[in-house]
């Protein structure tokens, strides 16, 4: 299965895919940790454009194709960037399901964006404003909806795993 974890900065997504890959085995793919290798190569700077996640849907896609289950991990804003993580599920003969983590609470989402530390060096992290002012495209598909606000991340992550459950 493939899990693809979206929402903005600061909403919890990196702590609930850490979670969800221990508790059920399966392989993490953060796309903020591929664009800063891509950067440390030297290759390019931030911000890298698309590459990030084309070099992540091709991981996901070997990795599916190898039995593993996979949780992409991104902002992933946009509708086409959706879509094609669900194409390398399609591609590798799996379920996809979408997950959007969010934080209903504008107090407590800015205060986890602004004091929030890099945990991956050199990683730039965006301050409130730019949070406020990233491109979302609202979604047109069913998704699963994880809202972290006011919840312990052990709570969180019983949410997402009752929607994780077909049906």
């Amino acid at each position: 299965m493939l899990i693809v974890m979206s929402g903005l900065p600061g909403t919890g997504k990196t702590t609930l895919a850490r979670l969800l890959a221990a508790r059920i085995g399966a392989v993490h793919l953060r796309v903020d940790t591929i664009e800063q290798a891509i950067v440390r190569s030297g290759m390019a700077r931030h911000p890298v454009g698309p590459v990030g996640y084309v070099v992540g849907y091709a991981l996901a896609e070997e990795h599916l194709r190898q039995g593993l289950t996979v949780i992409a991990e991104s902002v992933n804003p946009l509708g086409a960037t959706r879509d094609a993580w669900r194409e390398a599920a399609v591609g590798a003969g799996v379920r996809a399901v979408d997950v959007e983590v969010v934080c209903s609470d504008p107090a407590e989402h800015r205060r986890r964006v602004t004091s929030r530390s890099v945990d991956i060096p050199g990683l730039p992290l965006p301050d409130w404003q730019q949070v406020l002012d990233r491109e979302y495209e609202p979604w047109d598909r069913e998704h699963v909806v994880v809202d972290t606000a006011g919840q312990s991340p052990p709570q969180s992550l019983a949410l997402l795993l009752r929607g994780l459950v077909p049906g």
